[in-house]
């Protein structure tokens, strides 16, 4: 499955540039791996992966050469977010505007559904 204009997730041009520097050095066919799972202070929370192999049920978002990867129970807490890549005061971090979060924590890494 590829990013099209119904895609369930974007990612930013923040975001690809990103990761696009952070598989430079890695080899080819390296992709990021956003899942969700079990954690945090507020119950959920995303993990990020780099990977080299593909799953069956993975959500596949190409942009700008690079690979994103969603397995499809992560999808199922995603569906609508987008993927940014923030650089601030505080630190750069990838960060995921998702509009099923009913409530996050403070540090920003965890929410709930």
């Amino acid at each position: 499955m590829t990013e099209t204009l119904e895609h369930p997730v974007t990612v930013s041009d923040r975001a690809a540039k990103r990761i696009a520097r952070i598989v430079a050095n890695e080899p080819e066919g390296t992709a990021l791996r956003v899942s969700v799972e079990g954690g945090g202070c507020s119950g959920l929370q995303y993990k990020y992966d780099l990977v080299t192999e593909r799953e069956e049920d993975d959500l596949v978002i190409e942009k700008n050469g690079i690979a994103v990867l969603i397995d499809s129970v992560s999808l199922q807490y995603m569906t609508g977010s987008e993927i940014d890549f923030v650089d601030d005061l505080i630190g750069q971090s990838f960060q995921i505007t998702n509009p099923n979060a009913v409530a996050g924590c403070g540090c920003g890494t965890s929410f709930t559904i």
